[in-house]
């Protein structure tokens, strides 16, 4: 694979071209710090744009869920798909209603999906999900037994169309605006965990692991 990934006409930006990035490390990297994709698909005319959780491995795309979801059935007979992640970075007060913007980082991805149908690749996407939640945690719980891997569908999508789109920095205020009496600036938000708490259930003498006492995304 190359470091660079190829524009399409499905991914050529448009508007505010100069916010794109096709360096296929940072689409990794956005892609490898978000939590949720959102799908996007057609059944008989109707669209619809599902959230649910993804994994990554190498220039493979992982999503799962049940053997009967509508969405896992309709996406593994080949349809187009548009899977997109956004992050959002910070909040951006600008002088005038109208320049008020989000500093964000965000990768669009189109494909068609295939079925993964071996077990020991489901496996190995079943890892990847929950190494991408949280890493180290695969090695300490039960992994996933037959029964389990048979009502689970996972599918995979190569990311070969895909661009990356972000903003940063300061709001960008009109000359005729910067002396309004009005604050102006950047309220910055991350994702911070919060102190573990133990299930109400927890056997004696389990202490909380390193990875979830000190997690960070």
């Amino acid at each position: 694979m190359t470091s660079e990934i190829n524009q399409t006409q499905r991914t050529k930006l448009k508007r505010l071209p100069k916010r794109g990035n096709f360096d296929r490390e940072m689409v990794y990297k956005i892609l490898d710090e978000a939590f949720i994709c959102h799908i996007g698909f057609s059944v008989d005319g109707q669209t619809f744009v599902i959230p649910t959780a993804y994994g990554r491995k190498g220039d493979t795309l992982f999503v799962h869920g049940s053997a009967a979801s509508r969405m896992m059935r309709e996406m593994s007979k080949g349809i187009d798909v548009c899977i997109t992640v956004t992050l959002v970075d910070g909040l951006v007060l600008a002088r005038s209603a109208f320049h008020h913007s989000i500093n964000y980082r965000s990768v669009v991805i189109f494909g068609k999906a295939e079925i993964v149908t071996e077990e020991a690749e489901k496996n190995e996407a079943l890892f990847a999900f929950t190494e991408h939640l949280i890493k180290g945690r695969w090695a300490d719980v039960r992994e996933p037994n037959s029964k389990e891997l048979k009502g689970t569908t996972v599918l995979k999508l190569e990311i070969n169309e895909a661009s990356a789109k972000m903003r940063t920095g300061n709001p960008i205020d009109d000359e005729k605006d910067m002396n309004l009496d009005c604050w102006a600036g950047l309220i910055p938000l991350k994702i911070q965990a919060e102190n573990p708490i133990d299930d109400s259930l927890l056997k004696d003498g389990i202490e909380v692991p390193d990875y979830a006492l000190n997690y960070e995304r």
